[in-house]
Protein backbone atom coordinates (compact mmCIF):
# COMPACT_ATOMS: atom_id res chain seq x y z
CA UNK A 1 0.00 0.00 0.00
CA UNK A 2 0.97 3.36 -0.76
CA UNK A 3 -0.87 4.90 2.11
CA UNK A 4 -1.47 3.84 5.75
CA UNK A 5 -5.54 3.00 5.35
CA UNK A 6 -7.20 3.21 8.84
CA UNK A 7 -10.96 1.73 8.71
CA UNK A 8 -13.22 3.23 11.79
CA UNK A 9 -16.11 1.68 11.92
CA UNK A 10 -18.72 4.16 14.33
CA UNK A 11 -16.78 6.80 12.82
CA UNK A 12 -19.92 9.71 12.31
CA UNK A 13 -19.95 10.44 16.48
CA UNK A 14 -18.40 10.14 19.63
CA UNK A 15 -15.52 7.97 20.25
CA UNK A 16 -15.02 6.95 16.87
CA UNK A 17 -15.42 10.19 15.79
CA UNK A 18 -12.67 11.42 17.30
CA UNK A 19 -9.66 8.50 17.01
CA UNK A 20 -10.80 8.85 12.83
CA UNK A 21 -9.76 12.62 13.25
CA UNK A 22 -7.23 11.60 15.11
CA UNK A 23 -5.34 9.17 13.29
CA UNK A 24 -5.24 11.73 9.88
CA UNK A 25 -2.84 12.70 8.55
CA UNK A 26 -0.78 9.82 9.29
CA UNK A 27 -3.62 7.53 7.44
CA UNK A 28 -5.84 8.11 5.13
CA UNK A 29 -9.40 7.48 7.12
CA UNK A 30 -12.44 5.20 5.59
CA UNK A 31 -15.05 6.49 7.98
CA UNK A 32 -18.25 3.87 8.29
CA UNK A 33 -21.33 5.99 9.98
CA UNK A 34 -24.48 6.04 9.49
CA UNK A 35 -24.93 9.72 10.47
CA UNK A 36 -24.44 11.52 7.15
CA UNK A 37 -23.97 15.25 8.53
CA UNK A 38 -21.69 13.88 11.47
CA UNK A 39 -19.26 12.07 8.78
CA UNK A 40 -19.21 15.41 6.96
CA UNK A 41 -18.03 17.14 9.99
CA UNK A 42 -15.60 14.88 10.60
CA UNK A 43 -14.23 15.16 7.19
CA UNK A 44 -14.02 18.71 7.30
CA UNK A 45 -12.13 18.23 10.70
CA UNK A 46 -9.74 15.77 9.19
CA UNK A 47 -8.87 18.11 5.70
CA UNK A 48 -8.24 21.02 8.52
CA UNK A 49 -5.35 18.78 9.90
CA UNK A 50 -4.12 18.08 6.33
CA UNK A 51 -5.33 14.52 6.09
CA UNK A 52 -8.10 12.94 4.08
CA UNK A 53 -11.06 10.89 4.07
CA UNK A 54 -13.45 7.89 2.32
CA UNK A 55 -16.60 8.54 3.85
CA UNK A 56 -19.20 5.45 3.38
CA UNK A 57 -22.37 6.35 4.98
CA UNK A 58 -23.72 2.61 5.57
CA UNK A 59 -25.38 0.64 8.44
CA UNK A 60 -22.51 -1.69 9.64
CA UNK A 61 -25.70 -4.86 10.21
CA UNK A 62 -26.17 -4.62 6.14
CA UNK A 63 -23.70 -7.45 5.34
CA UNK A 64 -23.94 -6.84 1.50
CA UNK A 65 -22.55 -2.76 2.09
CA UNK A 66 -20.30 -4.34 4.01
CA UNK A 67 -18.35 -6.70 1.33
CA UNK A 68 -18.81 -4.00 -1.28
CA UNK A 69 -16.55 -1.71 1.21
CA UNK A 70 -14.36 -4.43 1.84
CA UNK A 71 -13.83 -5.30 -1.44
CA UNK A 72 -13.28 -1.77 -2.63
CA UNK A 73 -11.14 -0.88 -0.43
CA UNK A 74 -9.16 -4.23 -1.70
CA UNK A 75 -9.46 -3.36 -5.05
CA UNK A 76 -7.94 0.24 -4.02
CA UNK A 77 -5.48 0.43 -2.09
CA UNK A 78 -4.93 -3.57 -1.32
CA UNK A 79 -5.79 -3.63 1.95
CA UNK A 80 -5.81 -2.12 4.99
CA UNK A 81 -3.64 -1.16 8.00
CA UNK A 82 -5.75 -0.62 10.84
CA UNK A 83 -9.49 -1.42 11.72
CA UNK A 84 -10.85 0.65 14.79
CA UNK A 85 -14.45 -0.90 15.89
CA UNK A 86 -16.28 1.78 17.71
CA UNK A 87 -19.73 1.05 16.18
CA UNK A 88 -22.51 -0.03 18.79
CA UNK A 89 -26.42 0.22 19.55
CA UNK A 90 -27.18 1.69 22.71
CA UNK A 91 -30.20 0.23 23.43
CA UNK A 92 -31.81 1.70 26.62
CA UNK A 93 -31.50 0.83 30.00
CA UNK A 94 -34.64 -1.28 30.81
CA UNK A 95 -34.86 -4.19 33.44
CA UNK A 96 -34.83 -7.81 32.25
CA UNK A 97 -38.35 -9.18 32.39
CA UNK A 98 -39.16 -5.49 30.60
CA UNK A 99 -37.04 -6.13 27.48
CA UNK A 100 -38.14 -4.88 24.13
CA UNK A 101 -37.57 -7.28 21.32
CA UNK A 102 -37.09 -5.22 18.75
CA UNK A 103 -34.31 -3.26 20.56
CA UNK A 104 -32.65 -6.54 21.93
CA UNK A 105 -32.83 -7.41 18.25
CA UNK A 106 -31.52 -4.26 17.04
CA UNK A 107 -28.41 -4.88 19.80
CA UNK A 108 -27.55 -8.39 18.65
CA UNK A 109 -27.74 -7.03 14.86
CA UNK A 110 -25.14 -4.25 15.62
CA UNK A 111 -22.95 -5.34 18.37
CA UNK A 112 -22.49 -8.67 17.97
CA UNK A 113 -23.62 -10.54 14.39
CA UNK A 114 -22.01 -7.15 12.47
CA UNK A 115 -18.81 -8.22 14.60
CA UNK A 116 -19.27 -11.42 13.74
CA UNK A 117 -19.13 -10.76 9.82
CA UNK A 118 -17.10 -7.71 9.83
CA UNK A 119 -14.42 -9.71 11.42
CA UNK A 120 -13.85 -12.51 8.49
CA UNK A 121 -14.51 -9.48 6.06
CA UNK A 122 -11.73 -7.59 7.50
CA UNK A 123 -9.18 -9.88 8.25
CA UNK A 124 -7.91 -10.23 4.77
CA UNK A 125 -7.49 -6.92 4.24
CA UNK A 126 -5.08 -6.34 7.83
CA UNK A 127 -3.20 -9.42 6.38
CA UNK A 128 -0.31 -10.71 8.93
CA UNK A 129 1.06 -7.19 9.52
CA UNK A 130 -2.30 -5.55 10.44
CA UNK A 131 -3.98 -4.42 13.67
CA UNK A 132 -7.54 -4.20 14.68
CA UNK A 133 -8.49 -2.81 18.05
CA UNK A 134 -11.87 -3.28 20.20
CA UNK A 135 -13.08 -1.19 23.08
CA UNK A 136 -14.49 -2.74 26.04
CA UNK A 137 -17.61 -1.47 28.35
CA UNK A 138 -18.35 -4.41 30.39
CA UNK A 139 -21.83 -4.02 32.20
CA UNK A 140 -22.23 -7.82 31.20
CA UNK A 141 -24.81 -8.98 34.34
CA UNK A 142 -25.30 -5.63 35.48
CA UNK A 143 -28.99 -4.42 36.19
CA UNK A 144 -30.80 -2.57 33.70
CA UNK A 145 -27.86 -3.50 31.03
CA UNK A 146 -29.48 -6.78 29.38
CA UNK A 147 -29.54 -5.64 25.82
CA UNK A 148 -26.11 -3.87 25.72
CA UNK A 149 -24.27 -5.63 28.48
CA UNK A 150 -25.49 -9.04 26.94
CA UNK A 151 -24.55 -8.13 23.38
CA UNK A 152 -21.58 -5.90 23.84
CA UNK A 153 -20.18 -8.82 26.00
CA UNK A 154 -20.09 -11.13 23.41
CA UNK A 155 -18.66 -8.59 20.91
CA UNK A 156 -15.85 -8.68 23.49
CA UNK A 157 -15.39 -12.02 24.13
CA UNK A 158 -15.83 -12.64 20.23
CA UNK A 159 -13.02 -10.13 19.47
CA UNK A 160 -10.91 -12.12 22.50
CA UNK A 161 -11.29 -15.58 20.72
CA UNK A 162 -9.77 -13.79 17.56
CA UNK A 163 -7.31 -12.02 19.44
CA UNK A 164 -6.47 -15.39 20.80
CA UNK A 165 -6.31 -17.27 17.62
CA UNK A 166 -4.03 -14.27 15.63
CA UNK A 167 -1.20 -13.85 18.42
CA UNK A 168 1.41 -15.96 16.47
CA UNK A 169 0.42 -15.47 12.84
CA UNK A 170 -1.53 -12.03 12.58
CA UNK A 171 -3.17 -9.52 12.29
CA UNK A 172 -2.44 -8.25 16.06
CA UNK A 173 -6.10 -7.81 17.90
CA UNK A 174 -6.52 -5.22 20.85
CA UNK A 175 -8.95 -4.81 23.44
CA UNK A 176 -8.66 -1.53 25.38
CA UNK A 177 -10.76 -0.31 27.89
CA UNK A 178 -11.56 3.34 27.78
CA UNK A 179 -12.33 5.97 30.63
CA UNK A 180 -16.06 7.03 31.13
CA UNK A 181 -16.41 9.68 28.47
CA UNK A 182 -19.00 12.39 27.63
CA UNK A 183 -20.51 10.61 24.59
CA UNK A 184 -24.30 10.47 23.24
CA UNK A 185 -24.10 6.67 24.21
CA UNK A 186 -23.24 7.42 27.59
CA UNK A 187 -25.63 10.61 28.63
CA UNK A 188 -28.50 7.54 26.81
CA UNK A 189 -27.83 5.22 29.92
CA UNK A 190 -27.25 8.30 32.80
CA UNK A 191 -28.87 11.67 31.44
CA UNK A 192 -28.34 13.06 34.88
CA UNK A 193 -24.84 12.74 34.80
CA UNK A 194 -21.98 15.52 35.52
CA UNK A 195 -20.38 15.87 32.57
CA UNK A 196 -17.66 17.72 33.65
CA UNK A 197 -16.81 14.51 35.63
CA UNK A 198 -16.38 12.76 32.45
CA UNK A 199 -13.72 11.75 30.05
CA UNK A 200 -13.42 14.16 26.36
CA UNK A 201 -13.69 11.57 23.71
CA UNK A 202 -10.73 13.55 22.05
CA UNK A 203 -8.46 13.21 25.05
CA UNK A 204 -9.53 9.86 25.17
CA UNK A 205 -8.68 8.94 21.35
CA UNK A 206 -5.30 10.35 22.06
CA UNK A 207 -4.15 8.64 25.11
CA UNK A 208 -5.77 5.22 23.71
CA UNK A 209 -3.70 5.73 20.12
CA UNK A 210 -0.69 6.41 22.38
CA UNK A 211 -0.85 3.78 24.34
CA UNK A 212 -1.30 1.50 21.78
CA UNK A 213 1.81 2.90 20.19
CA UNK A 214 -0.39 3.94 16.99
CA UNK A 215 1.07 7.40 17.59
Amino acid sequence: MSEQIALVTGASRGLGFALAEALAPAYHVVAVGRTIGGLEDLDDRIKARGGSATLAPMDITKTDAMAQLCRSIWDRWGGAALWLHTAVHAAPLTPASHLDAKDLEKSIATNLTATGVLIPFVAPLLGEAGRAVFFEDDHAGEKFYGSYGTTKGAQIALARSWQAESAKIGPKVDIVQPLPMNTATRMRFHPGEDKEALASPYAEAARLLSDLGIL
